[in-house]
């Protein structure tokens, strides 16, 4: 079977999913091109090499709906021969399009493929595309579902993690991130977004806080407090009786940002690479997903990582970074927890917390940041997992060459 190796890895910075925001005005079809175009001109790339673009967007409506990696593939000029494939597992899409793009060409039937995943939120805000839950009143009755920032509380107050603990999450978050900048740890992987003149709109993450404290952090006000009271607390605790009452600990400091972004990854064979004169990086190692019990729903990370890990016949003590996505800060000290993971190797550069979210882009970002820390650390393995909304989880685990 075939080695799926990794050539390559760009992003675009992460900005403000709102009006104000640096990315705001540009569409994510134009963010998914000029990182297509980067990644065609730094590896001297000939496009037509390419089998298939696999990208994940997690709200894929308007001017993100339909194919949009074929449209962007089109609109950066590449050969029209190139395929494209848009494809959604929430939160775990673009981890996902890696996977996928791995799992085709360790089949043999393909060669190169192209992985990755956008989200303009600022554009394309959260809901802009209802699922089919929504739209069927029966089904989501039965379902019950409450919202993910309830269900992070409840996570919380499961696990008995207090405010101070994810406050003091989010603070690592920011100061990692504003380090890992100011050291220049992203600018391998990181593609400055351009205007049609060439003029710069964005060249680093907008949202990192290097100011920010315990004091800034503790004093907002629980986000999802209001929504639990609305009834959604009721329901978290039909499914979960033993909790007396649900502990809102999670604020828009200690949760993920709302942002815009794009990711892109090269796969291949290594049989094509050298045709092609690319210079691999890493392997995939082991990809896993599998869902969680739906009401906390973000559960997942563990489960997943350690089916990962056993179909690699490793152990977490072989993993030597881990890259766990901080959709809320009770997430990834769940992770560590189950996991038994010391702090010092998750999330070493910041997360989501400080960086933000971009749905869809998320998880092909978090592989090319681990990629880069482990070639600056001069380290073997790493790990990177996602939860995603319905209770479903995605891991990859990557190893250099």
């Amino acid at each position: 079977m075939n080695e799926a190796l990794i050539f390559d890895a760009v992003r675009t910075p992460r900005s403000r999913g709102r009006p104000d925001g640096a990315l705001h005005e540009v569409n994510p079809v134009s963010l998914l091109a000029g990182l297509m175009q980067e990644l065609q001109r730094r590896n001297d790339l000939d496009t037509a090499q390419v089998d298939d673009a696999l990208i994940g967007c997690v709200q894929p409506h308007g001017e993100q709906g339909a194919v949009i990696a074929k449209i962007a593939a089109l609109a950066a000029g590449w050969d029209w021969k190139v395929p494209g494939l848009q494809l959604n597992r929430y939160c775990g899409s673009g981890l996902e399009a890696a996977n996928i793009a791995a799992q085709k060409v360790r089949s043999g039937w393909e060669d190169l493929v192209v992985a990755g995943g956008v989200e303009s939120m600022s554009r394309v805000a959260m809901g802009a595309a209802p699922s089919a839950r929504d739209a069927n009143p029966q089904l989501n009755f039965r379902m019950q579902p409450v919202p993910q920032g309830v269900s992070a509380d409840l996570m919380a107050t499961l696990d008995g993690h207090t405010r101070e603990q994810v406050d003091a999450l989010a603070l690592a978050s920011h100061q990692r991130a504003a380090l890992a900048r100011a050291e220049g740890r992203f600018a391998r992987s990181l593609v400055p977004v351009k205007d049609f003149n060439g003029l710069t709109i964005l060249a680093e993450d907008e949202t990192i806080r290097p100011d920010a404290s315990v004091q800034t952090l503790g004093k907002l006000k629980p986000s999802f407090a209001e929504m639990g009271a609305m009834g959604f607390d009721s329901l978290a605790q039909l499914r979960y009786p033993q909790v007396e009452r649900v502990a809102h600990v999670h604020t828009a400091g200690n949760s993920s940002g709302i942002v815009d972004g794009a990711s892109l990854l090269l796969i291949g064979s290594e049989a094509k690479g050298r045709a092609l004169g690319l210079k691999p990086r890493a392997r995939f190692v082991s990809v896993a997903v599998t869902g969680a019990e739906p009401t906390i729903m973000l559960a997942a990370p563990a489960p997943v990582s350690r089916m990962a890990l056993a179909k690699a016949g490793l152990r977490a003590q072989d993993i030597d970074l881990f890259e766990v996505n901080e959709a809320f800060a009770s997430v990834v000290l769940r992770f560590m927890q189950e996991m038994d993971v010391p702090p010092e190797r998750v999330n070493v550069n910041g997360g989501a917390i400080a960086m933000g979210h971009p749905l869809g882009a998320t998880g092909c970002m978090l592989v090319g940041t681990l990629l880069d820390e482990l070639e600056r650390r001069d380290l073997r393995r790493g790990l990177v997992t996602l939860c995603a909304a319905d209770g479903m989880g995605v891991a990859t685990i990557i190893e250099r060459v």
